[in-house]
Formats: C-alpha cells, structure tokens, sequence
C-alpha cells in the first residue's frame, strides 16, 4: 500500500519545468515514499486543435519524473478543463472513480500541486479531494500580482506554499498573501538544469536545426493578444514589426522570430515584409519548442517580447538583454482593471527598456535585481486591482500616489478605478466624493 499519493496538474511545459525543478530540489520530499501522478490538463479554448503538450519537445524527459501520466481532458470528456466542475454531492462519487481509474489506493494520502487555484481544474481537484493539502506553483510574472478573486476560507485554509521561480530577484509575490500563505522560491539551479535538460531533448529538430545554423542574435517573442481582444490583428501585427525594427536599429542583422503557437500565418508573412524593408535575415521557428531552448542553443545577444515571462527567463538565467515593445498601447487596452496580465506589464514596463522609443537609440539592459522604486508601485497598483483583498495595503497606495503619481506612471492606473476607490490622483471629482464622505463622518462623529 501507498502511503502518500501527489498529483501534479500541469498546462504547460513551462509549469511542468517548475514543477520537475521542484521535484529536483526535494521541495516534495523523497520519491521513493510517494505515488507521483502527473496530471496533463489543455486549457485551449478548442483543445482538439490546439497543440498538445505531450507534442513539445523536452516534454519525455519531465514526464519521466512520475509514476504515471493522466489525460484531465480526456477524464471529464466531453467537458472542457476550465468550464467543469463537479456537483457539490458528487464530489466523493468523483473521488472514488479517479482513485479508481489512476491506480491510487483507496486509503493513499492525496496530496495536490496545483496552478491557478482561483479557477478550474485546480478547483475541480481541489473539490474532488476535499481533504487534501494543496501546493500552489506560480507559471510566470503573474505570481507578483494579487489573487484574481477571493478564496473560500475552506480552500485558502489547506494552501500551504506558493511555489514561484525568483524572476524579479528582491520582488516578492502578492498571489495568495492576504490568505496568509507564504511563497517559497524554487531553486534557480534546479530550475535552469531542467531547461538545459529540455534543450538537449530537441536534438533532431529540423526547424531548431535550420535556427542554429542562422545564427540569430535576437529573438523576438510573438504575442497572441488579437485572440484576447486586448489587441486588432493589424495591430498585433505591427507590434512585432516594431520589435525587428527596433532590432535592426540595435544592430541586429540575423534575427529569430517565435510566433506564439496559436498565432495565424500571416503574421510571419507580414514580419518577413518588414524583415526584408530593415535589410535584415529573418527566420520563423514555429516547431513546438520552449523560447527557453532558443536561448540555450542559439545563444541570443537579445531577446525582445511585449510582456512576456520568457523575457524575464532570458535575463536570469541565461543573462541575456532584454528590451520590450508596445507595453504602453496594452496597458490601456486591457480589461477589467484587475486583469491578471496587468501586473506582469507593470513589472516589465517598469524595468525593461522600450526599444521603440521616439527620439533615442535602444539599449536593451538586464532587468537585475528589484529597486527600491518597484515593490511599493506594484503594491499599490495589485490594491487598486483587488482592494478588498487587501485593505492593509490602502495607506501605502495613498502614500504612493499622492508622492509618485504624474505623466511618467499614469499609465499604470486608470482615474475611474481611482475615483471609485475615492484615491488620490482621481481628480476634482474623486476629490470632492472625498470631501463630502469626510463632512458626513464629521458630522456623524458630532452627532449631528
């Protein structure tokens, strides 16, 4: 018999990298005493045509680390991943059929590591095994934001860690704060030795292969934001010719362009008109690799991206210059306010150069370590996002606004939130809203 069974639900080969990274640093224990179960979740808005990751190359090697793989999608056929839940009542049924379907002994301990707690399947599993501990494991710059809602006290109560790579060394995440959990970092040696790991399982590729031999110096990191109406896809076209332009002005003359892996064709058509205007040699790689195994074997001088976290893997651990393009235009556009992309492009906007700036030559930079300036702005922009999740946070945001708040970071805020929020940089009528709430607390506190 089994005395401890861990689940380990992953979306992506870069989830499933941290995870292994863990795995690695004996974050979960030793392997020898537990039944590992890597459950592959596809969250794609149409999984059947989306690319799966088992097709990623390096995915072997990491599901070599379990004792058995599961297909989420396929076990509640014919629903989708991030729309199913099970009925209250049914919860123990469900347990019962899984345990019976994935080999755990009906009396093993559960132990669940889970991304994205606040929606589906983590929830689904977290209602499933009702009784189970729950590891958090944060994919990426989101980690630093707030929750994107609030946690049932059952749930939060049985969180015991957010595990999270250090990818803004001094910055510490927000995710999951205000239930008391506590972040615990994920080793970056383990961590890069898993993408090396990765790296090496590419060998064969014929689209890497083709990379190689180009000899790239940057890499520009494809968005998919038309899919999420942040962006018009003419627009998101010219964001990425704006990135080889930039690259071009900086030097470069052999360039590498990653497409995000649901991005239509006639984006690479559209940057190879923009790559042959720049004089520059463009090549396209849309084999299903990590960005992360283009920095290993192409070894890059520079990588370009609007807000993406493989930006912030380059400068870390591979300490490759990184610049940013159009983080501006997308801070305007996403919605809601309390969006969970809105603090990775906070972060990015904050600490990476722009590359297309009007009037100055680009100088792409390694983001280093946090200054002092960023902890207290991205506080205060995560309390704006989520204030009832954070009321300790209101003074310093107070603090902040009324000290930092002009035309260089008025773009991290938007005068209706702060209004509603009745704080400071609202304008007149925020200003006067809070005139008239401290009258009628004056006047309540007089007894008149």
């Amino acid at each position: 018999m089994t005395l401890r069974t861990q689940i380990f639900q992953v979306s992506t080969l870069y989830g499933a990298a941290t995870v292994a990274a863990a795995l690695d640093a004996g974050m979960f224990g030793p392997g020898q005493d537990s039944h590992r179960v890597l459950l592959v979740s596809n969250n794609a808005e149409v999984p059947e045509t989306a690319l799966r990751l088992e097709e990623m190359r390096g995915y072997g090697s990491i599901a070599a680390r379990f004792d058995s793989v599961v297909d989420w999608n396929e076990a509640i056929s014919p629903h989708h991943p991030s729309g199913w839940g099970p009925v209250a009542e049914e919860t123990v049924l469900w347990q019962r059929a899984f345990r019976l379907a994935w080999g755990i002994d009906p009396a093993s301990r559960v132990d669940l590591a889970v991304e994205s707690i606040q929606v589906n399947p983590a929830r689904a599993l977290a209602a499933i095994f009702s009784e189970s501990a729950l590891h958090v494991y944060a994919d990426g710059l989101m980690s630093y934001g707030p929750t994107r809602n609030r946690i049932p006290a059952t749930l939060a109560c049985r969180v015991q860690r957010v595990l999270h790579l250090d990818l803004v060394p001094g910055l510490r995440p927000l995710l999951l704060t205000e239930a008391g959990v506590a972040p615990e970092l994920v080793p970056d040696e383990a961590f890069r030795a898993v993408l090396a790991e990765i790296a090496r399982a590419a060998d064969g590729d014929r689209g890497l292969a083709g990379a190689e031999e180009a000899a790239p110096t940057a890499v520009l990191l494809g968005q998919y934001l038309a899919a999420l109406n942040i962006l018009t896809a003419e627009e998101e076209e010219d964001l990425h010719a704006r990135m080889l332009r930039g690259a071009a002005r900086a030097g470069h003359t052999s360039v590498l362009f990653k497409p995000h892996p649901t991005a239509p064709a006639r984006y690479s058509r559209a940057l190879e008109d923009a790559a042959a205007e720049a004089g520059v040699r463009l090549t396209t790689l849309d084999s299903p690799l990590l960005a992360e195994t283009l920095y290993e074997r192409c070894a890059p001088t520079l990588v370009v991206g609007c807000f993406s976290t493989a930006m912030f893997t380059a400068a870390v651990y591979y300490g490759i210059p990184v610049a940013r393009v159009g983080t501006r235009l997308v801070l305007d556009r996403i919605t809601p306010y309390e969006n969970s992309n809105r603090v990775p492009l906070t972060i990015v906007d904050h600490l990476v150069p722009d590359l297309d700036q009007a009037g100055a030559e680009p100088v792409p930079a390694l983001p280093g370590a946090a200054p002092d300036t960023l902890a207290p702005l991205v506080r205060t922009v995560g309390y704006c996002m989520q204030s009832g999740l954070h009321p300790a946070l209101r003074a310093e945001a107070e603090t902040w606004l009324r000290a930092r708040l002009d035309a260089t970071t008025q773009h991290y805020f938007k005068r209706r939130r702060l209004q509603r929020l009745l704080l400071p940089g609202a304008g007149p009528r925020g200003a006067a809203v809070r005139l008239r709430r401290t009258v009628r607390r004056t006047r309540s506190s007089l007894g008149f």
